[in-house]
This record gives C-alpha cells, structure tokens and sequence, in this order.
C-alpha cells in the first residue's frame, strides 16, 4: 500500500520488467528528435517551477503504479479527442488536423512552435502523430502553456489537464533535484527509495536508464519520460494491443 515503507516486490518486479521489455523496443525502433532549445528551455522552466512547489502526491513506485488505472482512464478521455480530430480515421493527424486540434483547445501556438512539436513527436518519421504521439504532444503543449494555468482561454479540458498534472508529478517523482532532466542517480534513488533493504540490482538499474535514455546524452527529458510511461500504463486499441514507439 502507498502508506507503508516496504514496497510490495511484486510490483518492483513488474515496474522493472515492464519498463525494461517495452523501452528496449522503443529505443530499438523509435528516432529521438530533440525539441527546439528555446521551446526546450521554456519546457524544463515549467517543470522546474512545479519541482519549486513542493507538491507530489507520489512517495513510491507502488504509489505510481497504483494509479495506472487512473492513468488509463485518462489516456481514454483523450483517445477521444484524437478521434475526434482525426477526420480521415486513418489512425494519424497530420499537419492540417493538428492545427484544427489546437484552434478548437484554443491552444496558441506559433506556426514554427506546432512544426517543431510535430517533427519531435513524430518518432517514426511516418509524417502524422500516432495516438501515443498525440498524448505526448499535448501534454508538452500543456507544460509549455504554462505559467498561465488555469489556462483562461483553453478549452483543453479539466479532466485532461488533470491528467497532464498527474504525469508530471510521476515524473517529479523521479527528478530528485528538480532541474527538469533525469540522471542515474536519481533513477536508483527513486527504485529504492521506498525499500533500502530490497535494493534493484545496480546493472538492472542502469541498464533500465540506458533504455530510457533514448538519445545516449546521459540524461533523460520529460518526453522521453513520457513515452515510456505511456507503454508502462499500457493501453487497449481497438485490436487490444499495447501502444508502442
């Protein structure tokens, strides 16, 4: 349970596992476009004013994990808006689409800032931003709106800005020091944080970073988090599949 100090082993092992399986694939398949470093900067000042704040409702990975099921009802809510705005139903939103997406939110974005966002969630290259891209997508997009949230034009939605919030608060939970990037350190802090006395073995730690570690600068930014807990939720497609990068 989330009140106690021990963690259960059963759900380390399944965080480990899970994230070790899935992030091997997509650091395998998946290219790592960086944002741009104005829009980058803008993206780690967001979330290093939320590190300042103090406030996590997360104290463990149990805690995490245990909200998967919020999470995945969350990811549902915006399965919705992705239909909705995917007029071809082709499974992807191209350029025009996204804009559309954005100007109904009433998300303001510049035509440079949407095309660098496009191009870096674009993971696969396909040119048209995948359901898992999406989440990514907005959720960046949330951060970056920022400092004016409650956003007081946006039509976002409540409930999918409450998701975002929780997001970034997983995330939070791992950047100990708060400066918007993860390093190893922190990662094992994070694993044992909860239970010192059932420490993860150092190579699985480290191997698990490397994972994360998409583009191998030693540091891993909220997106890159964010794609992988999106594959550690997991989530049902209409052919009840998980969602992969």
């Amino acid at each position: 349970m989330e009140g106690t100090s021990r963690i259960c082993p059963a759900l380390k092992s399944f965080f480990s596992d899970k994230m070790g399986g899935i992030l091997h694939h997509c650091n395998g398949t998946s290219k790592c476009r960086r944002l741009d470093p104005k829009l980058e900067k803008k993206l780690v000042e967001s979330i290093k004013r939320r590190a300042s704040s103090g406030k996590n409702t997360f104290r463990s990975i149990n805690s995490i994990i245990m909200r998967f099921p919020q999470f995945k009802e969350g990811l549902r809510k915006i399965k919705g808006v992705f239909e909705r705005y995917d007029e071809d139903s082709n499974g992807t939103i191209d350029r025009e689409e996204l804009k559309k997406c954005l100007e109904t939110l009433q998300l303001h974005l510049t035509g440079k800032e949407i095309e660098d966002l496009f191009q870096s969630c674009d993971v696969d290259g396909e040119e048209g931003i995948q359901f898992n891209e999406f989440i990514v997508l907005l959720c960046l997009i949330y951060l970056l709106m920022e400092p004016s949230s409650p956003h007081p034009t946006s039509k976002m939605g409540s409930e999918l800005e409450a998701t975002f919030n929780t997001i970034v608060e997983a995330f939070l939970f791992f950047d100990k020091n708060g400066d918007g990037k993860l390093n190893r350190k922190e990662m094992v802090k994070a694993m044992n944080e909860a239970s010192p006395w059932e420490r993860s073995p150092g190579h699985i730690t480290k191997t698990r970073f490397k994972e994360l570690d998409s583009n191998k600068c030693g540091q891993v930014s909220f997106k890159e988090f964010l794609f992988a807990l999106i594959n550690w939720v997991g989530f049902e497609t209409d052919n009840e599949e998980e969602l992969s990068i």
